[in-house]
């Protein structure tokens, strides 16, 4: 049998989004947006507790097309390299508003990994007031800035998988190749998750919209200069599928961003740096 954290849901820009926490209430409020296909399960529990220890109300959902939230099916598959596409980051930023809405926050220290950052970015120019602090982790300002690597976007355009077992198997060979080279490989974790995505929600099609909605939505350095949030920028200096350039890009447009970058750390975020990240967080949420 399979058990999940109570989840809750909220009805913001006319979709619903599914979300649980960690935390006091009375703490400092922290989002948690997740990367693209990626679904909340993948902001590890451990990890929102060491943040929740650390003075956080931690909240991490499911995205649009992404697991329990709403999925536009009727949208259908987006042919890839077309400029159009179903919705925008905008769009998925303003889910994300509507959610802090929806907790009764007045705004939020913001935390986005990967495509999560990518949306962390717009929510903080498109909705300034609702962003305390913004922390872009593994993210770029726009696809061009820091293509991935031709093995990591093959593992991108990998075939979806026909089953459970073959989510689980691309799973192990996708972080095979853009996972952490300096750190050990948690295969029974990446197959735990693997397992559990799959069980919630298995939607190629909706991660193809996500993908989507990056390409159509462009390049936002020239905003981003303009930005007066208080930022941190995390990026692993092994990253192959966005490379360490997208975060020293992030931090050099961003007014007085802070830039940390790992070595040894690729395209995740390996347990044994969970204290260092949840440190750098709290110091900049605390600042």
């Amino acid at each position: 049998m399979i058990l999940f954290l109570m989840t809750q849901r909220a009805a913001v820009n006319g979709i619903e989004i599914v979300y649980d926490s960690f935390g006091s209430p009375q703490a400092r409020p922290l989002l948690l947006i997740m990367g693209l296909g990626a679904q909340l399960i993948h902001w590890d529990e451990e990890f929102c507790e060491l943040l929740a220890e650390q003075g956080h109300h931690v909240v991490r959902f499911d995205n649009r097309d992404a697991g329990e939230s709403t999925h536009l099916h009727e949208a259908g598959v987006p042919e890839f390299g077309s400029p159009a596409s179903p919705y925008l980051l905008a769009d998925m930023a303003r889910d994300a508003a509507g959610l802090i809405d929806a907790l009764g926050w007045p705004a939020a220290h913001v935390v986005g990994a990967s495509l999560g950052g990518m949306i962390a970015q717009q929510l903080a120019l498109d909705h300034p007031g609702r962003v305390r602090t913004l922390t872009s982790i593994m993210s770029t300002p726009g696809p061009q800035v820091s293509p991935p690597t031709p093995e990591a976007s093959a593992t991108l355009m990998s075939a979806p998988p026909a089953d459970r077992v073959a989510a689980i198997a691309l799973a192990q060979k996708t972080w095979a190749v853009i996972g952490s080279p300096g750190y050990d490989l948690d295969t029974e974790r990446i197959a735990r998750l693997a397992g559990l995505a799959y069980d919630r929600a298995h939607d190629p099609a909706g991660t193809a919209r996500q993908l989507a909605a990056i390409l159509a939505s462009g390049d936002r350095t020239e905003r981003l200069a303009r930005l007066a949030v208080p930022t941190l920028v995390l990026h692993g200096e092994e990253d192959v599928l966005i490379p360490v350039a997208g975060g020293r890009a992030t931090a050099t447009a961003i007014p007085r961003s802070r830039l940390v970058t790992f070595p040894g750390m690729g395209h995740d975020l390996p347990k044994p740096l969970w204290s260092r990240i949840v440190e750098e967080i709290t110091k900049h949420t605390a600042g």
